[in-house]
């Protein structure tokens, strides 16, 4: 299927993919993408591979060291 009609049908191929069905979107004749039923999906991207952003910052190698400057950034009137 064309990007184009991808488009278009969108719906369509959320449905087949409800269905079991994947679908092959091509871009300029070539294949360029795939919406597979989320089972299929999951079995290549499993949800305990994705790691939280917090975690990925935490794994910085050398660790981040930040210098905070204390001066205030604006007057405050009290």
């Amino acid at each position: 299927m064309q990007v184009r009609e991808a488009k278009a049908g969108f719906s369509a191929l959320v449905e087949a993919a409800e269905n079991g069905e994947p679908t092959i979107i091509t871009k300029h004749g070539k294949p360029t993408a795939m919406v597979v039923p989320i089972d299929e999906g999951r079995k290549l991207y499993p949800q305990s591979s994705q790691k939280k952003f917090v975690d990925f910052l935490l794994q910085y190698p050398g660790g981040i060291e930040l210098e905070r400057n204390e001066s205030p950034s604006r007057d405050v009137e009290f």
